[in-house]
């Protein structure tokens, strides 16, 4: 059996990957782009992949490819069609990153809501020290408490940081994009009521149709000028471009983002010009990237691959 790990470091270097040699042959490439994959594909087996293409033009000439497993939820990067009528079956991996996605989903909240990079340069840049009260609040921060807390995309991410927010006293509220959900331990409104009524807006929804630019001109126009966006969902739920305008022009107070349009960010999008933390900050998509998650990452994916060799589906999306 031969399996190609084509994005061995996206899972980071400090996660040991070498239990996939229990299945066979394994080739390691730190990381795969477009042009490169077909050639890396063409002799194997078995493919691990994150965001490198699954689709005719890089799988036409491997043709022993059986199972193409994701180090990853999300699967936009694979032609399911293309795979399905091929015979190529496919698994991705649930819920491994909930708890880190949702412990930064509020330490990105409460670093705006508290005025923090402000107050730490304040005390680094010797202001604290030169004067003479033992107290600085010179940007007044609120409490969570008794805010509401509006949510898009009541998954288990979702719900999670629902529990959260009503740990810290938050009202909590959520839309429900497909009209669909199953919720009823939360209020569900409707779009306007959610931006209207929102303090803190946090996305934890899919990449869709229904979801693409869902925050965009309009909608920013929509919520409180004192409201908070956090978005650590996918980057293009957000006008990246309407967000900006909404931030300089103070239509909204703040946002966080772990996630952006293009990734990683590009040259032209206009966040990249603001500099004030005070009013944005930017992580580098690691939100799901804590150490347990990316352990549990692995070991989830290495279970697929186990149960397909046993001619068990576990996983399998098609």
């Amino acid at each position: 059996m031969k399996i190609a790990v084509l994005e061995r470091n996206s899972v980071g270097t400090d996660i040991d990957v070498t239990c996939f040699e229990d299945f066979g042959e394994v080739a390691y490439y730190r990381n795969t782009v477009a042009a490169d994959t077909a050639e890396k594909v063409k002799d194997v087996d078995i493919i691990i992949a994150n965001k490198a293409p699954m689709n005719e033009e890089t799988l036409k000439d491997a043709p022993n490819v059986k199972l193409i497993c994701e180090f990853a939820t999300g699967f936009d990067n694979i032609d399911l069609e293309y795979c399905k009528k091929r015979g190529i079956k496919v698994a991705n991996v649930k819920d491994y990153s909930t708890a880190a996605v949702a412990q930064h989903t509020f330490a990105l909240a409460l670093y705006l809501l508290e005025h923090l990079p402000h107050y730490d340069t304040y005390v680094k840049d010797g202001a604290y020290g030169a004067q003479d009260r033992f107290s600085n609040f010179d940007l007044p921060f609120t409490e969570l408490a008794g805010k509401t807390w509006g949510i898009i995309g009541m998954g288990n991410i979702g719900r999670m940081v629902a529990k959260i927010a009503t740990a810290f006293g938050c009202k909590v509220i959520f839309h429900s994009v497909t009209g669909k959900s199953t919720c009823t331990e939360y209020e569900q409104v409707s779009k306007d009521e959610l931006l209207a009524q929102s303090d803190i807006l946090s996305l934890h929804c899919p990449l869709s149709d229904l979801t693409r630019d869902f925050i965009d001109k309009e909608a920013l126009s929509r919520m409180k000028k004192s409201a908070l966006l956090i978005n650590v969902a996918r980057g293009p739920v957000v006008n990246n471009t309407d967000l900006y305008e909404a931030l300089e022009s103070g239509e909204i107070a703040a946002a966080g983002l772990d996630v952006l349009e293009k990734e990683p960010i590009a040259a032209d999008n206009p966040l990249g010009k603001i500099w004030d933390s005070n009013k944005l900050i930017i992580t580098p998509h690691m939100a799901w990237a804590s150490v347990e998650a990316r352990e549990r990452l692995v070991n989830e994916v290495y279970k697929n691959v186990e149960a397909f060799l046993k001619g068990e589906d576990r996983n399998i999306i098609v």
